[in-house]
């Protein structure tokens, strides 16, 4: 069955390790029938949520008009939102947290998005794996929150410069994700 996917990337590096993940990612899910949707958070406008709760009192997701209600619709729409990311500072970058914090408004605005499917692909620089436990855990938790299934989640350490990704398996684990959707 093809499912409505939306792809949300966190990485300004568009030559990056997360961004070679990603595409190998949407081409296996576009070559399994599945129509991708796909914003990088780091090229878009998006500020913080200010906690206003005046969500949807002007005809948006948020009255500060920015990037993210174009965002927003496509997260209504979808039937999977996959999260892609590096790991700043042992957490989530800024870019796509933006993105993660304003889902609120469609909490406030009454919009039901539960139900849907989440993945997430995150690479870091450090070989530690733990330490991709800054994002996958609060990925996770948010799924939880939300009421989505975790369909899966690719996690590479080790790897820092553009072009490292192809000396691990990354891309060949984040295309195989497209099996789980």
């Amino acid at each position: 069955m093809s499912k409505k996917v939306l792809v949300i990337t966190g990485s300004p590096r568009k030559n990056g390790n997360s961004f070679a993940m990603t595409e190998s990612f949407i081409r296996a899910a576009e070559a399994k029938g599945h129509t991708v949707t796909r914003f990088d958070a780091a090229m878009m406008q998006v500020g913080g949520c200010r906690a206003c709760e005046t969500c949807y009192k002007t005809g948006k997701p948020c009255s500060f008009d920015d990037d993210f209600n174009r965002i927003a619709p496509a997260v209504l729409e979808a039937d999977v939102l996959v999260f892609t990311m590096p790991v700043y500072w042992y957490s989530i970058p800024a870019q796509i947290k933006a993105v993660i914090d304003r889902l609120y408004s469609l909490v406030v605005g009454g919009k039901d998005i539960t139900g849907k499917e989440c993945a997430l692909i995150a690479c870091c620089e450090e070989e530690d794996p733990t330490v991709l436990d800054g994002v996958r855990i609060p990925m996770e938790r948010t799924a939880a929150l939300n009421k989505w299934t975790m369909a899966g989640e690719v996690l590479v350490p080790g790897v820092l410069n553009p072009g490292d990704i192809h000396k691990t398996d990354g891309c060949r684990q984040a295309a195989e994700l497209a099996d789980k959707i």
